[in-house]
C-alpha cells in the first residue's frame, strides 16, 4: 500500500471509532449548546462542544508536534 492509502484508511478508522464512541458518550449535550425545538423542526448549534473539541485537538496536535 502506498502512504496515501494507509493514511486514508487510518483516518477512516479513527472517524469510525469516534462515531461509534459518540453514541455512548453524550458529549453533544453540554451547557452552552443551543437547541431550539419548534413543531417538527429542531435546530442544534453545538457551541460548547465545538470549543471543547477544538481545545482537545489543539492540545493533541501540540504534543504530537512537540515530541516529534
Amino acid at each position: 500500500m502506498t502512504g496515501l492509502s494507509k493514511m486514508l484508511m487510518l483516518i477512516g478508522g479513527i472517524i469510525f471509532i469516534g462515531g461509534f464512541l459518540m453514541q455512548f458518550i453524550s458529549i453533544g449535550k453540554l451547557p452552552g449548546d443551543i437547541i431550539i425545538k419548534k413543531g417538527n423542526t429542531t435546530f442544534y448549534f453545538p457551541i460548547a462542544t465545538s470549543i471543547l473539541l477544538s481545545v482537545l485537538l489543539s492540545a493533541i496536535f501540540y504534543f504530537i508536534g512537540r515530541f516529534r
